[in-house]
């Protein structure tokens, strides 16, 4: 019982601050030009791609410009591929089951891979994330053209995330990231943390393809969330804090696109896009500024960024996506929770 109360004492718990504006202010620009951009050109559909793409941006938030640059190369590739698999499960219009096994596989894969080269945020989540979420929506423009709205924010994030470097211009050369090797304990930890990635995607994706629901990417990448905690309690702590932060982010979400008087795509008609994208933009601000400090705040913002960016590539019945994606995050956080809790990883 006891342990269970520290975990709700910690929903209310921030953590202190360490510069985080000024990584929230990268991310947010990295994802405000590339969608800018989209939106002038009348494909404000196209975003949930350079959003993806740009969430580069959010990795090796406090290293050198030159270890970040390596960091975030190592993200865009992890972001970018999930993104193209998503890509050509949706051209090839390749769903339910088929995408369940491949974003299970791929999450495996993934983990394997954000251990290798120290991943932080930790694992393959973002990735399998752009999977579930480009391949649930349908490609209205040539596979290749997707891709490469990804990659190039991608690119863009990097830039970004360099730009400070012209202040100090100081390049050591043969500079590394401090990462152990994948060998004796830290290996077989590595393929025990591989294995939980498996068994809790693949649960919650077959629960969600056998409940009927349209979204069982939604309930895959909620159970790869307690899996990134270093220890069980962090673990549980980021479960609980996802389910919370999901269902008042769907506070918002609800807020904004069900037709109320007071939602603001009813205070700018004709307009809606915009207002749509322009609040990805900012929500993806707030989402970097609390993602250390509290996950569950984060989790407040990056459920709408998440919810009206796919609104904007496939328009849906809000109450059809409020509901749904309620009830795929619990089942998810609560499998990847059950999952931790199982297979312990080794110290």
């Amino acid at each position: 019982m006891q342990p269970l109360r520290g975990h709700l004492r910690s929903l209310h718990r921030l953590a202190p601050a360490n510069n985080d504006h000024v990584s929230a202010v990268r991310v947010a620009v990295s994802v405000a030009i590339p969608s800018l951009v989209l939106l002038a050109a009348g494909r404000p559909d196209l975003m949930v791609y350079a959003v993806f793409g740009a969430l580069t941006g959010m990795y090796g938030r406090n290293e050198p410009h030159q270890l970040r640059l390596r960091h975030q190369g190592q993200a865009a590739f992890l972001l970018v591929g999930g993104l193209a698999v998503g890509v050509f499960l949706s051209v090839n219009q390749l769903h339910s089951w088929v995408l369940v096994v491949t974003e299970t596989l791929l999450a495996a894969a993934g983990s394997l891979f954000a251990d290798r080269v120290a991943l932080k945020p930790n694992g393959p989540f973002f990735g399998i994330l752009a999977l579930g979420a480009c391949a649930s929506i349908p490609t209205t423009v040539h596979w290749h053209t997707a891709v490469l709205i990804g990659a190039l924010s991608a690119a863009f994030s990097m830039l970004v995330g360099f730009g400070g470097w012209v202040r100090g211009r100081a390049w050591e050369r043969g500079a590394e990231r401090d990462v152990p090797p994948l060998r004796g304990a830290r290996g077989r930890a590595a393929w025990i943390h591989a294995a939980r990635y498996l068994t809790a995607v693949g649960a919650a994706g077959a629960v969600g393809v056998l409940s009927g629901s349209g979204h069982p990417h939604w309930a895959m990448a909620a159970a790869a969330v307690p899996l990134a905690g270093a220890d069980m309690p962090s673990s549980v702590y980021r479960g609980l804090h996802r389910i919370v932060g999901t269902l008042v982010g769907l506070v918002v979400v609800a807020a904004v696109l069900f037709p109320w008087t007071f939602s603001p795509l009813r205070a700018f008609p004709g307009h809606e896009s915009a207002v749509l994208a322009l609040l990805v933009i900012v929500l993806q601000f707030t989402t970097e500024l609390f993602m250390t400090r509290h996950y569950g705040l984060a989790m407040v913002s990056f459920t709408p960024v998440i919810l009206l960016m796919t609104q904007l590539a496939a328009p849906a019945d809000p109450q059809v996506l409020v509901t749904e994606r309620a009830l795929e995050t619990m089942v998810g956080a609560l499998t990847g929770i059950l999952v931790v809790v199982l297979i312990r990883r080794r110290r």
